[in-house]
């Protein structure tokens, strides 16, 4: 295939701009799926995805398309939305030449649009602006279209209207592709060697690692000796193709052109994002990759039967082969036995890990808190990283705290802007510039804590905001943090499970809040058992669950009154010794309850 007649582009937006059904309608429109096989969400191929109705993983497609007598390849990543999957947009822009940045025209620019638009430009990709769900009976298109121009300093006439739902636009969209974003060009222009950019890769039982590349110089066919450029991996391309969006087999793949190659590598950790596969016998310069993905939200992991620990370890390196934002190692609780702690890029990046594991593996989980990471001076002056609240170091032991600050984008109606200032105060958010757009939303620029960010805010955030309060984030420094360890004790025992990191100003009402919700959900025990809420070494908040009561004189009749006395009393020794020398055994149930909010 000619490159000057390839066009490699992404679809950026913020979640539910309709950037799903924006593909679905290319799809139909080139004929690249025949009618009686199209659903809705085309492209989100996970049982997830479809449930929820956002994507998750970007997901490569290729389309033919005739443009003035002309064929051409239009080789799309559809990528997700949410900010929490911001790492799979910023690998898929790397791969192709161009952006879509589509504007829902019923909402406006949003959060995530100006994340998103930030990536895009740093990645010097031309940029198509495009409003969305124009044929809606809520659509603003003039005053949304004002709102984009001011964004990206373009003419009304540069912005393209289209609708997912009719379809209308979409011929005139895909011909702005091919007239607009520029066809790929070789590194170098002549070579008998091959180089091609991983950007993403999948697991098969039967073909083992498949990886997704977006071939920069040359061409390779199926046989091919390649090399990986980081891990020095050599293998056979056993299979080389394209996706359709399915994967089809072809001749090969050629400079310019986004397609797979089955490695045949069974391991884990051979495969890597942002790496470079070459031609064994004439290796080409590895190219620049990725950034590595840092964890910014830690959870224990641990399956509810200790058989299970295998199974969870095998199902944590498959996820961890078709999402490489996912970390995780191994660790040991003396209450939960053998478990992993899991790294993901925020609460719901976790919240997917954990329902993937239980669907597509079948395994029950027992999930921890949430928790990120800290950095402890202790007073002797060695640093540690904290990622676990069981770890952190007991309060006499702790020189300075330092924990992770977000910068956040708040958009919102102006109505809301009361209601949320004081939710930012509870946060501990402060609040910096703000700017006023012309349909009467604000947007505001707020610093929190990454902690106090994980403590349900998106939640109330939309609550209090009725739904119409976007947000984005970003992680920057590093900050003082005034916080301390949460201890639960049952029987005086210490559980580490519980254990949680608070702000020291809310430290006795978590306290409190916890030892009650334990109370609720703990069963009695044959002995009267004492819980405890400890912070700083002191006990600042305590519950008693009374004993399981037997009428020890049931089977006793008629006699002296002592007879049952003496009983009694023999009983009342009885738990007396139990308490003093019993253990409670907490049941995974009362974990998982203790777990949910």
């Amino acid at each position: 295939m000619n490159l000057s007649h390839i066009r490699n582009f992404s679809i950026i937006a913020h979640i539910d701009h309709g950037k799903s059904t924006l593909a679905d309608r290319m799809l139909e429109v080139t004929k690249t799926i025949p009618e009686r096989k199209m659903r809705n969400q085309m492209l989100d191929t996970m049982e997830l995805e479809q449930e929820r109705g956002i994507t998750i993983k970007m997901q490569p497609v290729r389309m033919e398309y005739t443009c003035h007598g002309e064929r051409y390849i239009l080789n799309l990543i559809d990528t997700p939305g949410h900010i929490d999957f911001s790492y799979e947009v910023s690998r898929a822009l790397k791969a192709v030449e161009g952006s879509i940045l589509l504007v829902d025209a019923t909402q406006g620019v949003q959060a995530q649009t100006l994340t998103t638009l930030e990536m895009v430009k740093a990645a010097h990709l031309k940029i198509i602006p495009v409003l969305s769900k124009v044929d809606s009976p809520l659509a603003r298109i003039t005053e949304v279209k004002e709102e984009v121009m001011t964004l990206l300093d373009v003419p009304a006439e540069d912005i393209l209207c289209v609708s997912g739902k009719t379809g209308e636009g979409v011929d005139t969209l895909l011909n702005h592709i091919i007239s607009d974003i520029e066809h790929p060009q070789p590194l170098i222009s002549d070579t008998k060697s091959v180089r091609g950019l991983v950007f993403d890769f999948e697991y098969s039982n039967h073909k083992g690692v498949i990886i997704y590349v977006r071939l920069i110089d040359g061409s390779v066919k199926k046989g091919d000796q390649l090399i990986f450029g980081t891990s020095k991996r050599k293998f056979f391309a056993l299979e080389v193709g394209v996706f359709k969006p399915d994967a089809e087999a072809t001749d090969g793949l050629t400079a310019g052109e986004i397609g797979y190659i089955v490695t045949g590598i069974k391991e884990a950790k051979v495969a890597q994002v942002g790496d470079t596969v070459t031609l064994f016998k004439d290796q080409l310069e590895t190219l620049p990759g990725y950034m590595e993905p840092t964890p910014v939200v830690w959870a224990s992991v641990y399956p509810e039967s200790t058989d299970d620990f295998e199974i969870l370890k095998t199902a944590l390196g498959r996820l961890q082969l078709s999402d490489s934002s996912l970390s995780y190692e191994e660790e040991v609780s003396g209450t939960l036995g053998r478990g992993f702690r899991v790294g993901c890029l925020g609460m719901l990046h976790l919240e997917i890990i954990s329902e993937r594991l239980r669907r597509e593996f079948d395994i029950d989980l027992i999930v921890t808190s949430p928790s990120v990471t800290y950095e402890v001076m202790k007073k002797n002056g060695e640093m540690v990283t904290v990622y676990s609240a069981a770890l952190f170091p007991d309060h006499g032991d702790v020189a300075m705290v330092e924990e992770p600050w977000v910068e956040m984008k708040i958009i919102t109606p102006g109505e809301y802007l009361g209601t949320i200032m004081t939710l930012l105060f509870e946060h501990e958010g402060e609040t910096g510039d703000t700017v006023t757009f012309g349909d009467g939303r604000t947007q505001i620029i707020v610093m929190m804590p990454l902690r106090e960010l994980m403590r349900n805010f998106f939640d109330e955030l939309k609550s209090v905001s009725s739904g119409y309060a976007s947000i984005s984030y970003a992680i920057k420094e590093m900050r003082t943090a005034d916080v301390t360890r949460l201890d639960i004790l049952v029987a005086e025992e210490i559980v580490p499970a519980f254990a949680r990191i608070v702000s020291m100003r809310r430290a006795n009402s978590e306290a409190e809040d916890a030892v009650e919700k334990l109370y609720s959900v703990l069963p009695r025990q044959m002995f009267v058992v004492k819980i405890q809420g400890q912070v700083n070494g002191r006990i600042v908040a305590s519950r008693k669950l009374s004993a399981l009561k037997k009428d020890v004189t049931a089977k006793l009749y008629g006699g002296d009154i002592t007879r049952k006395m003496k009983l009694r009393e023999k009983q009342k020794k009885g738990k007396k010794k139990m308490a003093a020398m019993g253990k409670v055994h907490i049941s995974n149930d009362v974990f998982l309850k203790m777990m949910k909010k």
